[in-house]
This record gives structure tokens, sequence and C-alpha cells, in this order.
């Protein structure tokens, strides 16, 4: 499967918001949309404005890139919702958070969405003390998320730093002991990120 191996900070500029893709950088002043906040490439000023389809492409890629996603992925998780009861839109980005890598990001065992993937994927994650190695795996209520290798220096590093994102509501972070509880699984309300999910619905409805 293809991935992303390009300048992080060009895809935050591109969609013109932090992404927040490199960790604790995007929080200082060595972030590149504080240098640069204009898209990249040549001819920006000439650029004429977005159509309604732009408009829903555009939401549907910042999404997409925020949680570090493949087409086929993200779409997988859309038909998902579309086939739960409820709010379509509600229902996406609800099993968009409840993906173990961005669990183990919003507790803080990361500083982003891609290296909680390493870690995952390197098996120093464990669900309910099983190891869990599929970073797409769907957390439910009342699971425990620790890490199994308390000596790994980027976690303890990402523990420290996380008091500047904080931690979730309905999350609860025992950061001694590298481990945590999902307490409820978030509400729309609960994901306070700029997102127009239902541009997102309109884009793949039309």
């Amino acid at each position: 499967m293809s991935r992303y191996v390009g300048a992080s900070c060009r895809l935050c500029r591109r969609e013109a918001i932090k992404l927040f893709l490199k960790g604790e950088r995007c929080y200082t002043e060595k972030c590149g949309m504080e240098k640069r906040d204009y898209p990249p490439g040549v001819h920006v000023a000439t650029r004429e404005k977005f159509l309604e389809y732009g408009l829903r492409l555009r939401e549907k890629q910042k999404v997409r890139k925020i949680y570090g996603l493949s087409e086929k992925q993200f779409k997988r998780f859309f038909e998902m919702a579309e086939r739960k009861k409820g709010i379509i839109g509600t229902n996406f980005l609800i099993l968009l958070e409840r993906r173990l890598d961005n669990m183990v990001y919003r507790m803080g065992f990361a500083t982003s969405r891609k290296e909680a993937r390493q870690l995952i994927i390197h098996r120093h994650i464990t669900v309910n003390n099983k190891t869990v190695n599929i970073p797409s795996y769907l957390v439910k209520e009342g699971d425990e998320i620790s890490v199994a290798h308390r000596d790994l220096p980027s976690v303890k590093n990402a523990l420290e730093s996380v008091v500047r994102r904080g931690v979730p509501s309905w999350l609860e972070v025992d950061k001694e002991n590298m481990k945590g509880i999902v307490k409820l699984l978030p509400s729309r309300e609960d994901i306070t990120m700029p997102i127009k999910e239902q541009l997102i619905v309109e884009y793949y409805s039309r």
C-alpha cells in the first residue's frame, strides 16, 4: 500500500490549517505554517476559488490527512459509517476516533498519529493485556490501552509534552503506569477539530 513520504508541512500548507502531523514541532516557531502560511507551488496568487466539488474534495482530503489514511482505508470507514444507524457524518468521525492509532495519540503515548502507528506495528501497545499490532483496530468503551515496554524514550517524551494539547475527557490516563482507559466513546461535541463532515458525506454521495 502506498503512503505519502513527502514533507508533512506541505500538507498543512495545502489545507491552510495545522494538521499537527509532526508532533511537538507544530507548536513551535519551526512549524512550516508559521514560516509560510500560503499554499505550496507556483502561481499561488492566481489560483481561483473552489467550486462546490472542490470544497468537498478539500474537506475530504483534510480529514484523511489528519488521520493519516489512504483513500482506500478512508472510504472503507465511510462505508462502515453508512451501515450504522444514526447520522452518517457523526458515525464516520466516531469510527475514525476509535482507531487504535488515534487512541494511542489521544492518550499521549505518541506525539503524532504516525508515531502511534509505529508503536502499534512494532508491538509496543496492548489492549486489555493482549498485544495488538493493527493500527485500524477499533477500540470499545471500557478497553484498557497500555504500553508494553515502559522504557521507551519516545513514550516518556510524549507523556511529558501531552500537557500542551491535553487528554480528552472521555479518556483516563495513568501516566506513571503508561496505561489508559476508554471511559466513554466520544460524541460529536467531543471532536473539536474544525471538520465539516457533511461535506464529506456529500462528496461520497455525489
